[in-house]
């Protein structure tokens, strides 16, 4: 244990025991996992930031759960890992570098390849550096020594050998498909990388004229500027408005390009006119119906979104520019019948923000169809990943149940790139592990690499056993996977849990992780998201440098439920804030009374109070609370009880009741007291320690305990020798009975120093609780005479309490003047009677409840209810006053 002198601060000082006490952990080596080869292991893998600026409150939320969980296990025993890590984020980071450079007036493009990726690695030593702080800030328990980037040397190795395996056995390939092109960051996207947003937009009616002039046919599209690539007109072959037109040919207006009409059961005939344009090189239906006709691929614009040479007179400009144009043409030739307004779902780049082109390119893909059923398989077999909510398995299947094969290549240079080289000399397409020096087809040596790198999704989807080692057999792969728990936001089980689940399963033979815990979003107060647009974003650091790591800790974590968005209130980190200062001022209190006195001395074998034994009891109920919480991963309840716990029973009342043993003159008592305290209180921290890490340790380093660290202390076990029913049933009527009293004494005035007679009529079980306590009683109470009989009658004048198993009788003469207090209380009911006047007849007023604001009216309401209630305990009271 620590140095650490016998008597803790006025006040306690985040600041300074965190850095303090995160440097000794660091340095004691307590989040190391491996040390103990008999330990059970217990493995978590950090969902990885990126590397693009700092953490965010969200990441702070799951790094906080995670914690939690993986500080409790290491104190149930378990070797317990969490494994740190980064991502490289590729759009996203070269997007920030790149941003960067052009403030400088540079481009990558100027700085080339090479150069430009010392830049990037540059950006991300600094970003890596400023989340290591935040992780610290945080006071996460990380094995640094296992600390991971997507992109070093035994990751890339890894993504390196998914990827050739994969080309082996035909599921990646290469060919010219339709995907999502970001035209701002001008690279590919997945499928879930682009975000649907409903857009009030346009759909223009347009005739194609027939060649043989004996008509034309009408179609419709919301994007008129593709037209310039249509190379063909689709009808359904039973549509009996077109049979005769299939196979004819229109001219497309504008570029004049003859065009076939054909018949394709995709085709909607009740759509529109029943008739579609087909521009099979920008649009992914299309490009399935150009296939089955033969129909050219005819691309009109360029990576940026600007109209290439395709697209005739309107070459150089940017397609929504050209959409203009283009309207007003064929307004003026005649050819646009119609424009109606249009509400439409419009794909935009999850990264950038850009209207996502539908775009003809060769790209590279993985089959899916094949991964998913080992999947959908696994789940249904009921061995498979088990989410928590399990709601989230639904989302989860159906998602894979219709996935798409999934473009894995991107325009960028920051990333894994591509093992793939092509021959100059004979065209040959290579795929290796390493990097191949000639062509095994040819011989030649005329070799270049693909230019485009891997989605960064393709190397953390293999995080849970690429972390470990894989493809090596280590010993961490053997030992820690698969892992325990995966602790993840619900925005992120396509982009990442899916494509883990699928990985794991191909690879490794086996699931990442026994579960999946899905929590929500921190929203702010109102419910709202959290964006630099609303400027109601929060910054996880400002909040600790303000209110302490714990704080933060223990607000989010109690505020939150399995699969539910969490509200960040500023009361409520002021309240953890509050939980934190009662908890010190406890202790305090404690370890006043633990002078000089050592682990050895402290004892629970001797006489123990009714107290005592309650507190006890209810330690056993915590402890397994917090525990049974924590195992259904319900952070909320659990902490919740501990709050409660601490807060109402340690607190408030049994410390109350251990202040008579400790200022009185028995010594035994006093020694059974400091065991009880010293004991609850350890227990206490260790149950708290995974919440709120810093002020737990803090607190038990002055604790007469064994041990180096809370850290490695063991995590409480319930006790049967604590089980004191009958105590916990005493306590229950001296707690309400005290309540009672100081409630009326509050009533009347009564200065805290100024004593009462009070007299019990109790029944034959409550005779106990009051006989066994009577010192308590006339402590907590201020009580000058106590009588205890189950025959009691009431006097008159005096106040009638009723508590379980008795009625409470606090006589009045010589206590307070009785006719001024009449006085008093008869105006109070005067007031009320008012009040409660005033809220009936605007109740009763029925323009006022009809046209009122719902809550407006609820308002009312309860306001009424409460009146009447305080007018009843008024009425109550003249009575007891007036010997009624």
């Amino acid at each position: 244990m620590a140095e650490q002198p016998s008597n803790l601060p006025t006040a306690y000082d985040p600041k300074r025991a965190e850095d303090k006490w995160y440097d000794y952990w660091i340095e004691g080596g307590f989040f190391e996992a491996g040390k103990d080869p008999e330990k059970k292991p217990f493995s978590v893998v950090i969902p990885p930031p990126n590397v693009t600026g700092y953490l965010h409150i969200g990441h702070a939320l799951d790094n906080i759960l995670q914690d939690i969980l993986v500080r409790w296990k290491r104190m149930e025993g378990y070797d317990a890992l969490w494994l740190p890590g980064m991502d490289h984020a590729g759009i996203a980071t070269q997007a920030k570098v790149e941003a960067r450079l052009r403030e400088e007036g540079v481009s990558r493009h100027d700085l080339g390849r090479e150069k430009f990726l010392e830049q990037v690695w540059d950006w991300k030593e600094h970003y890596a550096q400023i989340i290591r702080n935040q992780w610290r800030k945080l006071g996460l328990s990380l094995d640094y020594s296992r600390e991971r980037f997507t992109m070093d040397e035994g990751l890339s190795q890894a993504v390196r050998e998914v990827f050739v395996r994969l080309y082996q056995k035909g599921l990646i390939y290469r060919g010219k498909y339709i995907i999502n092109w970001d035209p701002a960051t001008q690279t590919a996207l997945s499928d879930i990388e682009v975000i649907h947003k409903e857009v009030q937009g346009h759909l223009y009616h347009m005739n194609y004229p027939l060649k043989d002039g004996s008509g034309s046919i009408r179609v419709a599209t919301t994007r008129p500027e593709t037209m310039l690539g249509d190379t063909g007109v689709a009808v359904h072959p039973e549509d009996d408005r077109y049979r005769d037109l299939v196979g004819k040919t229109v001219i497309l207006p504008v570029v004049n390009r003859e065009i076939p009409i054909v018949a394709d059961e995709h085709v909607d005939a009740e759509f529109g006119s029943g008739a579609v344009k087909i521009t099979p090189a920008h649009d992914p239906n299309d490009f399935e119906i150009g296939l089955r006709h033969d129909l050219p691929q005819i691309l009109v614009m360029d990576e940026t979104g600007t109209m290439n040479e395709n697209a005739g007179p309107y070459q150089g400009l940017d397609r929504f520019q050209c959409r203009e144009k283009i309207v007003d043409d064929l307004q003026e030739a005649g050819v646009l019948t119609e424009i109606e307004a249009h509400t439409h779902s419009v794909g935009h780049s999850e990264r950038s923000g850009a209207v996502v082109e539908p775009y003809l390119s060769t790209q590279w893909f993985v089959r899916m169809k094949p991964l998913a059923e080992k999947a959908i398989q696994d789940i249904r077999s009921g061995e498979g990943v088990q989410f928590v909510p399990e709601r989230f398995e639904k989302i989860y299947l159906h998602w894979i149940e219709n996935i798409r094969d999934w473009c894995i290549s991107r325009q960028l240079w920051w990333g894994h790139r591509i093992p793939a080289w092509y021959c100059t000399d004979c065209s040959e397409t290579i795929v290796a592990r390493e990097d191949p020096d000639h062509c095994p087809k040819c011989g030649g040596e005329h070799l270049h690499q693909d230019e485009d790198v891997l989605d960064t999704w393709f190397s953390s989807g293999l995080w849970p056993f690429s972390t470990m080692g894989w493809p090596e057999e280590t010993e961490d792969l053997k030992r820690y996977y698969p892992t325990d728990v995966l602790v993840t936001g619900y925005d992120i089980i396509y982009f990442w849990v899916a494509r883990m689940i699928f990985s794991g399963l191909e690879f490794t033979g086996t699931k990442p992780f026994r579960d999946v815990l899905i929590h929500g979003l921190v929203r702010d107060a109102e419910g709202r998201k959290m964006s630099k647009s609303l400027g109601n974003g929060v910054d996880p650091m400002e909040v600790i440098e303000k209110y302490g790591a714990d704080a933060i800790r223990f607000m989010l974590s109690t505020g939150v439920t399995p699969g539910n968005d969490v509200r960040f209130r500023w009361e409520r980190v002021e309240a953890a804030r509050n939980f934190a200062n009662k908890i010190w001022n406890a202790s305090r209190f404690a370890l006043m009374h633990l002078e000089g006195v050592k682990a050895e001395d402290l004892s629970l074998n001797g006489p123990l109070s009714t107290a005592d034994r309650w507190i006890l009891h209810r330690l056993n109920e915590t402890v397994e609370r917090v525990t049974a919480g924590l195992n259904r991963y319900d952070f909320g309840d659990a902490g919740q009880s501990l709050y409660h716990f601490i807060w109402d029973e340690l607190c408030d009342w049994y410390i109350e009741f251990a202040k008579l043993p400790l200022y009185g003159d028995d010594e035994a008592a006093k020694d059974s007291t400091r065991s009880v305290l010293a004991y609850v209180l350890d227990q206490s921290l260790r149950l708290l320690h995974p919440f709120m890490p810093f002020i737990t340790e803090e607190i038990r380093q002055h604790l007469p305990v064994e041990g180096d660290s809370i850290t490695v202390a063991s995590w409480p076990q319930s006790q049967s020798r604590f089980e004191a029913p009958e105590a916990v049933g005493e306590m229950e009527i001296l707690i309400e009975t005290i309540r009672a009293v100081r409630n009326t004494r509050a009533e009347m005035d009564l200065m805290p120093k100024q004593q009462v007679d009070l007299l019990i009529r109790a029944g034959e079980e409550a005779v106990p609780a009051f006989r066994n306590n009577e010192a308590a009683i006339r402590r907590l109470c201020g009580v000058d005479r106590l009588e205890v009989d189950p025959s009691l009658r009431r006097p008159e004048r005096a106040m009638a309490l009723v508590v379980t198993g008795a009625e409470i009788f606090l006589p009045l003469e010589g206590v307070i003047d009785i006719e001024q207090t009449i006085a008093k209380l008869e105006g109070e009911r005067k007031k009320l009677d008012k009040e409660v006047e005033r809220v009936e007849k605007k109740l009763a007023n029925e323009g006022f409840v009809n046209k009122a604001p719902a809550h407006v009216v609820e308002e009312e309401r309860q306001k009424g209810r409460e009146y009447r209630e305080k007018r009843e305990k008024v009425v109550n009271r003249l009575k007891e006053l007036r010997g009624e």
